[in-house]
């Protein structure tokens, strides 16, 4: 699989089949993601890498926490600006209701809304949980690093044939993670990223991207139609 062919197939897959991701495939893949780009070479990335019991059991305490309403645990990170301006609004909402209107929910079942969110503590079924850990005492920079290693990391999957769907949502009980992971203390969790074999039975929504020349300006003459890009996948 070629790089363009790897980012255009790459998406967040929210249903996987229960299929064991090979260990070789996965030390392949971490072994080569640790070459992504670094300031400084500090590398900054801390992973865990769960399968089997102990995914179970964090799959376990996460999704009771999830049920019974808890939102959570204090903030280690802002997710999203508070008040998001347009155009970023627009795309994230237009996200939501293409998601919602592919697995039939509607705008109104708040009950159903709420359970395709939980979902994430299950890991949509995937056998296999990669959770990202930063040092707290890291700058903005390194999190743009820690950007960088995990998109990597999901290219690379795609290249063995697996899917992925990274989640900010186990940052929100990172309190239960800890106490599955024990992790040291000045560690700040950052995402999880689900892994495994797509579930080509499950509804989708392909998702659009910004036109190109919303996003992109070029300078000095350099080519580029600008007229946009097509959805993803």
């Amino acid at each position: 699989m070629d790089v363009y062919e790897a980012v255009a197939s790459r998406r967040a897959v929210r249903a996987f089949t229960d299929e064991p991701v090979p260990h070789a495939a996965l030390d392949r893949v971490l072994a080569a993601a640790a070459r992504s780009p670094a300031g400084g070479n500090l590398q900054p990335w801390h992973l865990y890498v769960l399968t089997g019991a102990p995914l179970a059991e964090l799959k376990k305490r996460t999704a009771e926490r999830a049920e019974a309403g808890d939102p959570g645990d204090e903030r280690q990170y802002r997710m999203y600006p508070p008040e998001p301006k347009s155009p970023y609004r627009e795309r994230r909402s237009a996200a939501a209701a293409r998601r919602f209107a592919a697995l039939g929910i509607r705008r109104e079942d708040s009950e159903a809304r709420r359970a395709a969110v939980a979902a994430n503590w299950r890991c949509f079924g995937a056998p296999c949980l990669l959770l990202c850990y930063l040092d707290r005492a890291m700058g903005e920079a390194q999190w743009a690093d820690l950007g960088m290693y995990l998109q990597t990391v999901m290219l690379l999957l795609r290249a063995e044939g697996l899917h992925s769907c990274a989640q900010m949502a186990w940052s929100v009980y990172h309190r239960t993670v800890a106490d599955v992971v024990t992790p040291p203390e000045e560690l700040v969790l950052f995402a999880g990223l689900s892994i495994g074999f797509e579930d080509p039975s499950a509804p989708f929504a392909p998702i659009d991207r910004a036109l190109l020349a919303e996003t992109v300006t070029f300078l000095g003459g350099s080519a580029g139609s600008g007229r946009g890009q097509p959805a993803s996948p």
